[in-house]
């Protein structure tokens, strides 16, 4: 392999506030809806399910800058700064003149970056007094960096993870549990909206939508219990946004500024983290930096759905989102990419889509895997299967660099390891993986029950 390059920031370097596009965006995100009177919310109407603190950071549309709460930074000190590296082997094995950095999240304790809003949430709650929280979890790792976080202060966790994971990832749900968590199959027997699910589709293998249902449910009906969320909302983005604050120096380090940044997309968190401090830039500063968010073909939610108000879950409990979605009912094939089977996109993603600040693309399973099995071989990291979207996005961004004979610099964002994830690896390396591509009528028929939640 070839060596690599890491800049690597101090302690002191870690980001004191997290930064908050909506308030430097010339057209802001739609309004959250109550889902029951269909009134946009404030946030003393978040404050039954979510912390009052993420629920003011929530609708927060004026300020640029949310002071990161001194207990949070001392917990981020435990793997924060975390490394740019510059991929020199993945550019030798592309023979690219492109130059690829990527920012390392997979070192902390939990594996992928999802620790980084974990903890500020699990905070937030402590400090109002709460003492249970509920949550979902896709392939597992948001479930994984919540119950590290809810030990680390003192909360009794809940976690709902969609069967499929569940199945096929036993061993992040031991990791859940060696953290004090306790970690149900959704959909499951101990809900109101778990069973109706499993009363209409007894074999069904769940889908984020329908955990979250569940876990607000939970919360609902939980004395002193709140619903922590991983990805989507705007609080989540923001907690993120300490990935792309600390690759601003370390790229300045460098001695070099993206002409491309990269994130793999499920609901936004990672790739709203390592984008949207470089995106103030283009916004405020003139630079012309592109921003492509990598999402699955079988859960096409940028590329081939549609903006409009839908539920954030399956049940209907959450807020009315101004997202792009392939409706709430859409159920995501069973890839091995967990954290990316989810039906619509966070509002300000969705906006940015609008107003053609950002751009997205979809990338075939199998496409995805080889780009990790390239990546592990040239940089020795086996990346976890939502990660590898972004690292085949890079690949093919850099290759069209040497077509052009243009020397870019590329920078993604390697949200998480994929060594909890070598079932999948062992798949496909064995041929046993397929692609699989949405038909048109099925998006329509989940499209079309979006009438009358609004436009």
């Amino acid at each position: 392999m070839e060596r690599t390059k890491r800049f690597i920031l101090s302690e002191q370097e870690i980001p004191t506030q997290w930064y908050n596009i909506v308030a430097d965006m010339k057209n802001k995100p739609m309004p959250l809806l109550h889902p029951g009177t269909k009134q946009a919310m404030n946030p003393e109407d978040l404050f039954p399910i979510f912390a009052q603190e993420v629920s003011k950071q929530e609708l927060n549309q004026v300020d640029a800058w949310i002071p990161i709460p001194e207990e949070v930074r001392e917990q981020y000190k435990v793997y924060r700064t975390t490394p740019l590296v510059r991929a020199y082997g993945l550019e030798k094995a592309l023979d690219t003149p492109a130059h690829i950095y990527f920012k390392n999240e997979s070192v902390s304790p939990v594996g992928s970056h999802k620790l980084n809003s974990a903890l500020a949430q699990a905070y937030y709650c402590k400090q109002e007094g709460t003492t249970n929280i509920t949550t979902e979890t896709g392939a597992g790792q948001w479930g994984t960096a919540l119950s590290y976080a809810a030990k680390v202060f003192g909360l009794d966790l809940a976690v709902y993870m969609v069967k499929v994971s569940y199945e096929q990832k036993p061993y992040r749900r031991s990791l859940m549990q060696a953290w004090g968590a306790q970690v149900i199959a959704s959909p499951s027997m101990s809900t109101q909206s778990g069973r109706k699910i499993l009363t209409e589709k007894p074999n069904y293998q769940g889908s984020l939508g329908t955990a979250i249902s569940e876990a607000l449910e939970l919360a609902m009906q939980t004395p002193n219990c709140k619903y922590t969320l991983g990805s989507v909302l705007n609080h989540v983005t923001l907690h993120q946004t300490v990935i792309g604050l600390e690759a601003e120096k370390q790229m300045a380090l460098a001695g070099e500024y993206p002409d491309i940044v990269i994130g793999c997309f499920g609901g936004g968190s990672n790739f709203g983290g390592i984008s949207f401090p470089f995106l103030r830039h283009n916004i405020l500063g003139g630079k012309k930096t592109r921003f492509i968010a990598a999402e699955p073909s079988s859960c096409p939610k940028l590329t081939r759905g549609v903006f409009h108000y839908d539920f954030g879950d399956e049940a209907g409990y959450t807020p009315l989102i101004p997202m792009f979605t392939l409706g709430h009912t859409f159920a995501p094939a069973h890839i091995h990419a967990g954290g990316l089977r989810y039906h619509g996109a966070g509002s300000i993603v969705s906006q940015l889509i609008k107003d053609k600040l950002i751009e997205a693309v979809d990338i075939d399973q199998l496409d995805s895997f080889k780009a990790g099995i390239l990546f592990a071989q040239t940089e020795g990291i086996i990346p976890a299967p939502e990660s590898a979207h972004a690292i085949a996005a890079t690949v093919n961004e850099a290759l069209k660099a040497k077509e052009e004979g243009v020397a870019k610099t590329i920078l993604f964002n390697l949200s998480g390891h994929g060594l909890i994830d070598m079932t999948a690896y062992d798949q496909y390396l064995a041929g046993d993986l397929t692609n699989y591509s949405v038909p048109d009528e099925e998006i329509k028929k989940n499209i079309d029950q979006l009438e009358g939640l609004g436009s």
